[in-house]
């Protein structure tokens, strides 16, 4: 029997998915959590087979989540609605053993579970082609430019905080801009976080 922890914060959802797994002849559902932190105790206390975790989840999300379990014994299979290159290679270096989408089919999910539990690793196609052909752009020096921009932070703070001149930073910020292809500061921010780059 493969025993299954779901972490999933809209309660509809978690439920349906659990009904529909407990209908596997084969699975139990042993416990449920609504966020990434009640995820990583409930794994712990319970000891599945399998969590199933969702990304964006309030106190501590599913990537996190992830990376704290690695090495549990447990596997994590990411199940999101975010088919996002940033996400999809932070859940592989987190040791997630799947990445699939709400919108595959049930059946899918269940063969995945039964394959990842049999140790095979099973990540969405779409995701595995477009990581293989889009990298982050930028240095680490230019991303931790763009987190603190991201965090509110201004020229002259930034400059502070990196121990840089106010104009190297400005410098950095339009070479940010040119590879990211945008315009202003919250474009950028918005395309860093569009394609999931943000630790």
């Amino acid at each position: 029997m493969i025993r299954i922890v779901i972490a999933e914060d809209q309660r509809m959802l978690r439920g349906a998915l659990a009904s529909l797994l407990d209908l596997e002849p084969d699975m139990k559902v042993v416990g449920a959590a609504g966020n990434g932190e009640e995820a990583v105790k409930l794994v712990r206390k319970l000891e599945p087979d399998l969590c199933i975790m969702d990304i964006e989840m309030p106190v501590k999300n599913g990537l996190d989540a992830a990376e704290e379990l690695k090495g549990s014994g447990c596997k994590v299979m990411i199940l999101t609605t975010f088919a996002r290159s940033g996400y999809f290679e932070r859940a592989v270096s987190a040791g997630a053993y799947g990445y699939l989408l709400k919108d595959s089919p049930i059946e899918e999910l269940a063969e995945s579970i039964r394959s990842i539990t049999a140790g095979r690793r099973i990540y969405a196609t779409e995701l595995v082609d477009e990581t293989s052909g889009e990298d982050n752009p930028l240095t680490d020096r230019e991303k931790k430019v763009l987190e603190l921009i991201a965090d509110g932070k201004n020229t002259k703070e930034i400059a502070s905080e990196l121990f840089l001149t106010a104009g190297t930073v400005r410098n950095y910020i339009s070479v940010i801009l040119d590879k990211l292809g945008v315009g202003n500061r919250i474009e950028a921010i918005m395309r860093f976080k569009e394609k999931g780059w943000f630790k």
